[in-house]
């Protein structure tokens, strides 16, 4: 067994090992002291459950604070946190804890799943990680809890807070407030509003990049081309979606300015999506394909991939070379890129037309955002998850997978080359 896992291809292993902490949590939700008495959870939704979070996505079958006692709460976000960092991070940080040297394979698949350049510095890498999340869910968890004590005895205040600060920071959506209202009673706190977006947001940029902002401060010439990109276009699009909302929903700014940063990866809402116009769907739904960065806890094609894209076609359209913050774009980037966005386009839109087959009492655009944000692993829903049926949700199970491993990582499970041996002549194509 040990020989047969050492010759698999590092994706194939992260691929195994999210599977397996997703059957794993599965059946720790589903045990008795999990459940509420009285509640009857069916396996299909402890596992849709378990894939959520561990997906780090928060699209919920059944209301998390109305179905799990405070041990299965427990269990949920223990399976949110192992998902947002990484299976390879969590694996590795206990064999650090337990004085234990990483061997080549733990480093390779750690700089495989966090998109490091080398093996060199891993091992502090993985400590900086974890103290930072930690530091940063413990801040968000405080701060949270000066607006829950208001509502919540001492206990559960406590657990809200720290439940929510893990949920937000590794922007996976859930909540434990109950009645299936999410951050709907606190849309006008701007308190818990602005923490939460700040854990949304710091999230969703990576741990690289928190790493050079802790370093550099805000010296933003001295980041990496990597920050810059990441950070500029976490911005725009934290602006723009914030405008576009404003302009067709009838929510105030800080709803809007909420929204358009949950909606990239998070899923949290502080309003009723059900009552959003196509045009405000078709805002959160772009927002929410595009997603998080690379790096982070969330999914979608990522901010990267975008801003490549739109390099790439400049230079198609300018004839010049690609280059930005005084620095080249990688030859092969746009490439890349392109093979991205072309499978994340075929996942979801296949996605969709499986969905309005398996449910054709919905319409096409809750379809189409329900797909777009178990594939962007957001979370955001119209409201049609809890009553989908055993095939809709088996589908939306196998998209979250997909999204949190990226399109790019699953093709390459079934087949990998490392090469070819044999050169052909170069033969002429015309493109557009």
């Amino acid at each position: 067994m040990k020989k047969l896992l050492q010759a698999q291809s590092p994706a194939r292993l992260i691929s195994l090992g999210f599977a397996a902490v997703i059957l794993i949590g599965s059946v720790l939700l589903i045990l008795p002291c999990s459940v509420r008495e009285g509640v009857e959870l069916k396996y299909i939704d402890s596992l849709y459950t378990s894939t959520s979070a561990v997906c780090v996505t928060g699209l919920i079958a059944v209301d998390a604070g109305d179905t799990f006692t405070p041990i299965g709460q427990f269990f949920l976000a223990l399976l949110i946190q192992i998902g947002g960092l990484g299976v390879t991070s969590i694996g590795a940080g206990v064999i650090l804890a337990m004085g234990r040297k990483l061997d080549l394979k733990s480093r390779r698949l750690i700089r495989e799943t966090s998109n490091l350049d080398s093996n060199k510095g891993i091992v502090r890498f993985i400590k900086s990680v974890l103290l930072t999340t930690f530091i940063i869910e413990f801040i968000g968890a405080v701060l949270s809890f000066f607006v829950f004590i208001q509502d919540y005895p001492l206990q559960k205040a406590i657990g809200i807070s720290l439940f929510h600060s893990v949920a937000a920071f590794n922007n996976s959506g859930f909540d434990i407030l109950g009645n299936l209202q999410n951050l709907i009673p606190y849309q006008n706190n701007i308190m818990l509003n602005l923490v939460t977006c700040g854990l949304i947001f710091f999230g969703g940029i990576g741990f690289l990049v928190i790493r050079e902002m802790w370093q550099y401060r805000l010296s933003f010439r001295k980041y990496s081309m990597h920050a810059k990109v990441v950070l500029s276009v976490s911005g725009v699009l934290i602006i723009v979606g914030t405008l576009l909302l404003k302009l067709t929903e009838n929510v105030t700014w800080l709803g809007a300015f909420f929204h358009s940063v949950s909606a990239r990866t998070a899923g949290f809402s502080t309003y009723p999506l059900g009552t959003f116009s196509n045009a405000g769907l078709l805002v959160l739904t772009a927002l929410m394909f595009i997603g998080a960065s690379p790096g982070s806890t969330g999914g979608g094609i990522k901010t990267s991939t975008l801003f490549v894209l739109i390099q790439g076609i400049k230079s198609a359209a300018t004839n010049r070379s690609e280059k930005a913050f005084h620095n080249a774009i990688p030859k092969d980037a746009f490439r890349k890129a392109s093979v991205i966005t072309l499978l994340a386009v075929a996942l979801v839109s296949a996605g969709t037309w499986l969905m309005a087959i398996l449910e054709p009492g919905i319409s096409l655009m809750d379809a189409l955002f329900e797909v777009t944000s178990a594939f962007g692993t957001v979370g955001l829903s119209t409201g049609i998850t809890t009553d989908l049926g055993v095939g809709a949700k088996l589908l939306s199970i196998s998209i979250m997978y997909i999204g949190r491993l990226g399109p790019l990582t699953v093709a390459s499970l079934w087949y990998f080359s490392r090469g070819e041996h044999i050169s052909f002549p170069e033969g002429n194509i015309s493109i557009g």
